[in-house]
């Protein structure tokens, strides 16, 4: 590339950091890191009614946890400051007046309500609403008079005849007829800029080489590209990134479930997992590898295998993904992990955390069914009450088996003696009964895995025994077939 490439993430700190902005700021991360560019982030602040205090640190916080650092912006400066866009006013201001005067712009004093009026109408014939020039035609003497009087005035943008093209980097070419664009207002009658002029102001003076953005914006492109002409400024290459779906099909929203990366954070996911997850939103790098680190994304990303086709957001690839990271990591950390989110949530007794080592026995005795942190509980509870209280479900399914009672008797006698207890004696003890009773093992493990942690799904049944202990496992057992035997008689010898 002829220039150093120098890409831009450029939010509002209107809300949190969607995964979908999440995604393009990966996309442009890794592009600038590809080709040895600058990634720079700018915050478009200039609609001070939809900002939110909080957000601009959520947004923060969400690209430092991700991993994505960036060269220029916010706390780290750059040679093309300020990077907010409410304290480069007087620069938007300047080209404004440089449009107004080429006779490029124009005000504009029609009534908020008279063009909302006029929309609306167009709308109701089935066309599409467009600003039918009124004050175009307005005497420039007589505009810069009422503008003198301080009446309040919008400033649009002339749009001129023709057609507007590009090479999309993603979409190839793109073409749109002029016609079909409006006269798009640049700066608003608070005198604060719309997005379309600032964005083009400050990508010129940044000196921005690619914008790369959702295709939500493609529309916005062959108008910002004609005051790229107007300005005298040329453009940048463009590229628009395909929408990413829910599971539906649907915009991906909230009723989806969770869309931003501070929910997701919060909920147990590692940067890694959603780094890796999120480049696969809309791009492949061969159709069958899927596991990348951020650094061997940097190495294989290229704009040419992006899609043009929109992208799903699967919830459950993203927790199996998820789940491999999480089981890569040392079983320390995965404990630290566990820990953190037992004290968060207090959903275990205190004596969870307290001792550390039988909590690292217990993280790796859950090994691969736990994607998450929070799904300790859900694969562990069972070791740290005195009393198990089985599920329904399983219960019944050992209430309306007639040898079940008589197996966890005969299991409890046989564990109370094994020695050593360890996994191995267990395990031989376990299958020697299974044979004496001239069934497959599975016919005595399920039942004890009902009575031991109420579940059909648990760790290796020899591991939960192991952390039980022989006295807890044997009390189990028996108070199992106890019960059993209340409600279903023993059958006749």
């Amino acid at each position: 590339m002829a220039s150093p490439v120098r890409v831009r993430f450029a939010p509002s700190p209107t809300g949190y950091l969607h995964v979908g902005n999440a995604r393009t700021a990966l996309f442009n991360y890794l592009f600038a890191r590809k080709h040895g560019g600058a990634f720079v982030l700018r915050i478009e602040d200039t609609d001070q009614d939809r900002n939110v205090e909080e957000a601009l640190g959520g947004i923060l916080d969400g690209l430092r946890w991700l991993g994505l650092g960036w060269d220029e912006g916010p706390e780290v400066g750059g040679p093309f400051g300020p990077y907010f866009q409410s304290e480069r006013l007087a620069r938007y201001a300047k080209a404004t007046a440089h449009l107004l005067a080429a006779g490029k712009a124009y005000r504009c004093f029609c009534d908020p309500e008279d063009l909302k009026r006029k929309r609306e109408e167009a709308l109701a014939r089935g066309e599409p609403p467009k600003y039918d020039r009124t004050c175009l035609r307005l005497p420039r003497e007589e505009s810069s008079a009422r503008a003198e009087r301080g009446e309040p005035f919008a400033l649009r943008f002339f749009m001129p005849e023709g057609e507007t093209s590009w090479e999309d980097e993603v979409r190839g070419r793109v073409t749109f007829q002029n016609s079909t664009l409006d006269d798009l207002v640049i700066l608003r009658a608070d005198q604060h800029p719309t997005y379309n002029f600032a964005a083009v102001v400050d990508d010129a003076a940044m000196e921005i080489t690619h914008v790369l953005r959702g295709d939500d914006h493609i529309s916005n492109t062959p108008r910002q590209i004609q005051l790229y002409a107007a300005l005298g400024a040329p453009p940048p290459r463009f590229g628009h990134l395909p929408m990413i779906l829910g599971p539906d099909g649907a915009r991906l929203s909230k009723r989806h479930g969770a869309v931003s990366v501070t929910a997701f954070r919060d909920d147990g996911i590692l940067p890694a997992a959603m780094v890796n997850f999120l480049a696969l939103l809309g791009w492949a790098f061969d159709g069958e590898r899927e596991m990348f680190t951020l650094d061997e994304l940097v190495e294989v990303f290229t704009l040419d295998r992006v899609s043009k086709n929109p992208a799903i957001f699967n919830y459950e690839k993203l927790d199996w993904m998820n789940g491999e990271y999480f089981r890569a990591l040392p079983l320390s950390t995965r404990a630290d992990m566990v820990a953190s989110n037992l004290k968060q949530s207090g959903a275990l007794p205190e004596s969870a955390i307290a001792d550390r080592a039988f909590l690292e026995r217990a993280v790796a005795a859950v090994g691969d069914r736990m994607k998450r942190p929070r799904q300790f509980p859900e694969y562990a509870a069972y070791l740290y009450v005195d009393r198990v209280e089985p599920e329904p479900q399983p219960w019944a399914e050992l209430v309306a088996n007639p040898h079940a009672a008589a197996r966890l008797k005969k299991l409890a006698t046989v564990l109370s003696e094994v020695e050593p207890f360890e996994h191995d004696p267990i395990e031989r003890a376990v299958r020697g009964l299974a044979s004496s009773e001239g069934v497959k093992a599975g016919e005595v493990i399920m039942p004890a895995r009902i009575a031991l942690t109420g579940k059909k799904v648990s760790p290796g049944i020899f591991d939960v025994i192991l952390l039980l202990g022989r006295e807890k496992t044997v009390k189990r057992l028996r108070d199992a077939a106890d019960r059993l035997a209340a409600q279903f008689p023993a059958p006749a010898a």
